[in-house]
Formats: C-alpha cells, sequence, structure tokens
C-alpha cells in the first residue's frame, strides 16, 4: 500500500486499472451524451448531391463570360426546382433553371446567383456580370466525403455528431453501457433534506454533488444512503453495493484518528488497498482499494475536499469506465488575478473561474477554499493548482489550471 502520495500518481494508478465497458445499441434518438463504441465511416457524401445555397438560377458559367450592363446575356428557362424535387432537363448553352435553396443542380449547370442580381420574368432571366464556373455551387461531399471517418470508438455523442450521424442515414448507434457508482456516506452526524435539522447534525449534500458530477461524463450514479461510522457496517454496505455497480464511492471516515473507518472497512472485505491519502490539499485524505477488479474509492466527509479529489484524480478513471478516450483534463496557464496570501505545503487546487480580459486569461479565485466549503464550487469552471512548496503568490503570477466540464 502507497501512503501519501502526489495526485498524478494517484490518477495514473487509477488510469491504470482495468475497464471493459459493455456494448449496447441504442436509437440515435436516445444515444446523447452517451460514449460511442465503434468508429463509423461515411457511406453517404454530405452533401448528398450538387446543390443551391441560395434561391435564383442554376445556368452554365461560359455563357456569361462577356455579360456586362451594357451587354447583358438572356436565358430561357427551363424549369423550377423546388427543394425535394429532381431536376428533368439538362441545361445547355442559352438555358438556365429556377432554383430554390438546397435544391439539386441540374445537370449541365456549373454556376448559381441570387435572383436579386438579375432581371426575371417566368420564362427568362437577365445576367447582367461575367460568372465564372463553379461559383456558388455547394457540391456533393464538400462537407463529408465517402469513406471520412465522421465518429470515432470513444467520441461522445455530442449534437454536431449525432447531426452527422443522422445525415448518414444511421437510426441506431453502438455505444457503451453507462456504468454504475454507488455512493455511500458515513457518519451519525448527517441528516437528509427534507427533514428537520437536530443539534449537531448536517445536511447529507456530497452525495448530490458528486453524482452530479459522475453523471455530466456519463456515469449512473445512485445513493446507496448513509451508515453509520462502524467499519463492520460500512464492509457490508459495499459489498452490497458491489454486487450492483461497478465503483463504489464512500464519504467520511478516511482520515487519520479514531473515526478513521475507511481504512479498516477496506481490509475487513478483504481488498487490495491502492493507496492511502496524496499530497492534496483540499482532498488529500482518500483510500482506494481493489475488490473483484472494482474500485473502492472512500473520500473526505468534507464535500469540498471529496469533489476536488475527483476531479483531480478520479474522474479521469471514471471516464475510462465510460469507454471515453477524452480522460484527461485540459489544462490552461492562467495568471492569480489576485494574491494568494498563504504558502503551499502540499499541491493545493483553488476553484476559481476563467476571466478573460484585454486579450488575457486570468484567474479568479471563488469564496472559501477549504475542504467543507461548497459554495466556492457554484460558477466554478477552473481549478488552479499551485505546486507543494509554493510561498505566498502575488497578482500576475502563472499558474497551470484544470478546465472543470
Amino acid at each position: 500500500m502507497l501512503k501519501s502520495i502526489l495526485p498524478d500518481e494517484a490518477r495514473d494508478i487509477l488510469l491504470g486499472l482495468a475497464a471493459a465497458p459493455i456494448t449496447e445499441r441504442v436509437p440515435i434518438g436516445d444515444a446523447a451524451g452517451r460514449v460511442l463504441a465503434e468508429d463509423v465511416t461515411a457511406t453517404v457524401p454530405i452533401p448528398p448531391f450538387d446543390r443551391s445555397p441560395f434561391d435564383g438560377y442554376a445556368f452554365r458559367g461560359e455563357d456569361t463570360a462577356n455579360a456586362s450592363r451594357e451587354t447583358p446575356v438572356t436565358l430561357k428557362i427551363t424549369e423550377e426546382i423546388p427543394a425535394g424535387h429532381v431536376p428533368t432537363v439538362e441545361i445547355t448553352h442559352g438555358f438556365a433553371a429556377k432554383i430554390l435553396t438546397g435544391s439539386p443542380l441540374p445537370v449541365g449547370a456549373n454556376v448559381t446567383v441570387k435572383y436579386e442580381y438579375t432581371e426575371f420574368t417566368d420564362t427568362e432571366v437577365t445576367i447582367f456580370q461575367p460568372i465564372p464556373p463553379n461559383k456558388d455551387v455547394i457540391y456533393a461531399g464538400s462537407d463529408v466525403a465517402v469513406g471520412e471517418v465522421v465518429a470515432r470508438r470513444g467520441d461522445v455523442l455530442h449534437p454536431p455528431l449525432l447531426g452527422l450521424l443522422a445525415s448518414e442515414g444511421i437510426a441506431e448507434v453502438a455505444v457503451f453501457k453507462a456504468p454504475r457508482a454507488a455512493i455511500i456516506n458515513t457518519g451519525t452526524e448527517l441528516c437528509e433534506p427534507g427533514q428537520p435539522l437536530p443539534p449537531a447534525k448536517i445536511y447529507n449534500s456530497s452525495v448530490f454533488t458528486l453524482s452530479g458530477y459522475l453523471r455530466e461524463v456519463g456515469v449512473q450514479a445512485w445513493n446507496a444512503g448513509v451508515v453509520r461510522d462502524e467499519p463492520a457496517e460500512i464492509a457490508a454496505r459495499i459489498k452490497d453495493a458491489l454486487a450492483v455497480s461497478d465503483v463504489v464511492i464512500t464519504t467520511g471516515g478516511a482520515s487519520v484518528g479514531d473515526y478513521d473507518c475507511a481504512l479498516r472497512a477496506a481490509e475487513l472485505l478483504g481488498a487490495e488497498t491502492l493507496f492511502w491519502k496524496t499530497k492534496l490539499k483540499p482532498g488529500g485524505a482518500v483510500v482506494a482499494s481493489v475488490l473483484g477488479g472494482k474500485l473502492i474509492l472512500a473520500l473526505s466527509g468534507n464535500p469540498g475536499a471529496a469533489v476536488i479529489f475527483l476531479l483531480r484524480v478520479a474522474l479521469p478513471y471514471m471516464k475510462k469506465l465510460c469507454g471515453r478516450t477524452d480522460c484527461l483534463p485540459e489544462t490552461i496557464e492562467v495568471l492569480l488575478k489576485e494574491p494568494f496570501t498563504k504558502e503551499s505545503t502540499r499541491v493545493r487546487l483553488l476553484r476559481g473561474r476563467l476571466e478573460i480580459s484585454g486579450g488575457t486569461a486570468y484567474f479568479v479565485e471563488r469564496g472559501g477554499q477549504g475542504g467543507g466549503d461548497i459554495g466556492s464550487l457554484k460558477g466554478c469552471d477552473l481549478l488552479a493548482e499551485l505546486p507543494a512548496g509554493s510561498p505566498k503568490l502575488p497578482a500576475g503570477t502563472l499558474v497551470r489550471a484544470y478546465v472543470v466540464n
């Protein structure tokens, strides 16, 4: 068992755990936010035919080579082509077709022109300028060509990707089944929301905060209830939860002291302990263990600290369980907007938001930064990381920050 390791070491240990998500097929209408389980190659060009980008006329550009205000060119109209209709007349020298936005170009036409740049009647259209061939034509496959890989295994099915798949005529996709994570809160001091708050009690907030972050990356998180600070009871609840879940997360009982129940519970289960504590503030109180190939993660009872560890260390593994390939968070460099007046003996993560001012990216600290604080998570889109051993830092210090998403 490793003790008090760096956050990156802890993250890499978790990422090294096996993950074999199950594949299932779902209708594309139910696939938003799911993770694709196979590469998808285009079999239909997008667009599927040459088409007009606007309402106007389609003709041969060569016919207007000498057109001008003084010597306009008048073409005879062969037909009108509404969207969804197939042209029936080939365009030859001296002819044009009236065409609407998105309609297929007739054979022989190689340009289009907006109707407001012409003069026209029901039977003729007059052009006053030369229009070279291939101007203002949307060609088949100009967006996506046949044979192009439009989506890859591990991609999250966001709205644009769903639109691309639908444009290929795909009605059903193979996705990874969402993993299940049970969240168990420990502590006799916890009271469920909606109940009167007795003296010396606090409302159980961690399960809802953690569940929210997990669901955002595709994990089916569920509340496995509250259990007393008794190792045997915690171990029994974990065992029951593991039977129907891929991951079990507990909160509370992970620190050093008389109520350090998480490590003892792991021992009672016969789980292999991977590491105990990380050099992270807040969020350093943690026990990570494995039983039957499934991760048991015991986090701090302080909700802010539990969330920080989840975001910085555990979330990449949760994404891996979902089948995603974009497991690591995006990092950017930002300047501290305000000074940070504490020294950092451990790696410290600050909750804040990104502010762009004068073309420069700044980190703006939000609210309380203690392990028990959750108000600073509201509106937090960046976690600024201060290396271990950092002194007090003045405003303008360049730091690395993790994008929260």
